[in-house]
């Protein structure tokens, strides 16, 4: 129980200390975007989204992945304790992150004229894609020591070094923008990818890795599987923006633009501001779930408690979105907005089966089964294209939260299926009691969203989040002894 309890705790510790950062690095964003909008005008901010859009798309198209598939092979050397081993593994992607970086920062120097004339539609930008070519090599650097600090699960240097790159990148680059103005834009983004660097290698310099000699021959071999798992990543990933371009497209020329940006703005909500849970528990979970991969028991364990806490934490927030969505969409946008209300109410009733699918679908990848994981989310994409595509043609903007829904619940099956055969996986008791009872509160909350009017709604909303808060501590205490750490905050307070 003892060592339950604990794993449990760390699940909610790394959860927390990942979403503040999460939080405060959405925060930083948005300031940005704000200097960006202020001194700069839309003219500045397009500009700005282009030069960086393009640069992240040669970065995907030549780093390979590294910096999701190399936390594998540093988490398992991990776990075996063996200096000579994880030395080996470290060595060995600092070597590729140089060599990707490298290949990345060269391509984008060669075709910078056509880069500059496909983005802009001229070669004035030619020389600006030169500058910011250096960027590739920095992004990659910074990638492979914050790989090492992630599968190392050095938690709190993760944290520091992503912290103090957003602070100090931004202190110093809304001063570049006042200055210069739309010629600070490319010194900006150069003096950002260098402070980016400098920390995550300060913090990751901090970790005392053995001094070992390792040959070309077994920098090649080590790294074949590390560019391997991350090609298909990488591929992977370059398929669902196709196909999410293709979507946009769709929507553009049989709705409008207006519409594009009203979907843009809907997913925003779910995947910035609901995603974070994910973003912050995946950065603990990937490798947590990597060092015990040889043992499908143990995968089994670990994927149930973090699909509970994952749940646990979720449900109540997408409750208090399902009654106050429109004051959500009208604090972080406008009025104009809110007819992308049902269109969230939908999507939020798949955030569920986009939990339980999210935690199981990191099998893959912490096995190193990367030609599964490729067909796996290949067919997904088509799948869940075909889907969008369809929802919009029958059902406007409310069809694409239906359609999110329903690709969510085949996503979920297909995982799992690939999941039981492969690795003789299946859902615990607790969790399917959990999910049960969060997604029944989620639904009837749902139906009094559409069939009771206001101010009851609210009322009525309020009570449904009321009960699914008040579950989840409950199941959340059995697990992680709230009640107990608050009982010992109390004493120590009191002495």
């Amino acid at each position: 129980m003892k060592n339950s309890q604990s794993s449990y705790r760390h699940i909610m510790k790394a959860t927390t200390l990942f979403g503040g950062v999460q939080v405060f690095q959405i925060i930083i964003r948005i300031i940005r975007s704000k200097f960006i909008a202020v001194l700069l005008g839309p003219t500045g901010m397009g500009i700005a989204g282009l030069l960086t859009s393009t640069t992240g798309l040669i970065g995907g198209l030549t780093n390979f992945g590294l910096g999701t598939s190399a936390v594998r092979n540093v988490a398992s050397a991990n776990s075996t304790g063996n200096e000579i081993r994880i030395a080996t593994v470290v060595i060995v992607l600092r070597r590729w992150v140089w060599g990707t970086g490298t290949l990345g920062a060269a391509v984008m120097l060669v075709l910078s004229p056509w880069l500059s004339q496909f983005t802009f539609g001229n070669h004035d930008y030619t020389l600006s894609f030169v500058w910011i070519s250096i960027t590739l090599l920095f992004a990659q650097l910074s990638t492979g020591q914050l790989v090492i600090l992630q599968g190392m699960r050095k938690l709190q240097y993760l944290a520091k070094a992503n912290l103090a790159g957003s602070i100090i990148g931004l202190i110093i680059t809304v001063p570049l923008y006042y200055l210069l103005g739309i010629k600070g834009i490319v010194p900006a983004i150069i003096v950002t990818s260098v402070i980016t660097l400098a920390s995550s290698w300060y913090f990751a310099m901090k970790i005392k890795i053995k001094k070992v000699t390792v040959s070309k021959e077994t920098t090649i071999a080590e790294g074949k599987e590390m560019l391997m798992m991350g090609f298909m990543i990488s591929l992977s990933g370059l398929i669902t923006l196709g196909a999410s371009y293709i979507v946009r497209i769709f929507i553009s020329n049989t709705g409008g633009i207006e519409q594009v940006g009203l979907y843009t703005a809907g997913f925003a909500i779910m995947n910035t501001y609901v995603g974070l849970i994910f973003t912050a528990m995946g950065t603990d979970y990937y490798p947590r779930l990597s060092a015990v991969s040889h043992s499908n028991e143990l995968c089994k364990q670990t994927i149930n408690q973090q699909a509970e806490i994952a749940l646990l934490i979720l449900a109540p927030i997408i409750v208090v979105f399902l009654v106050f969505i429109k004051w959500v969409v009208i604090i972080l946008y406008s009025n104009k907005f809110t007819t992308i209300d049902p269109m969230i109410h939908w999507a939020a009733l798949g955030m569920f089966f986009k939990s339980a699918s999210w935690a199981i679908a990191f099998i893959l990848l912490a096995k190193g089964s990367s030609k599964i994981f490729f067909w796996n989310e290949l067919i997904a994409s088509i799948y869940m294209l075909g889907l969008n595509i369809l929802g919009y043609h029958f059902m406007g903007l409310t069809g694409l939260g239906i359609s999110f829904m329903i690709g969510y619940l085949i996503y979920l099956v297909q995982v799992f299926v690939i999941s039981k055969i492969k690795y003789q996986y299946s859902f615990n008791s607790a969790f399917i009691r959990i999910f049960i009872i969060q997604f029944l509160l989620a639904t009837s909350c749902f139906i009094v969203v559409k069939f009771i009017g206001k101010p009851y709604l609210y009322i009525v909303g309020t009570g449904f989040i009321l009960i699914s808060a008040w579950y989840s501590y409950k199941e959340l205490d059995k697990r992680l002894g709230i009640k107990l750490i608050f009982l010992n905050l109390k004493d120590r307070f009191s002495n």
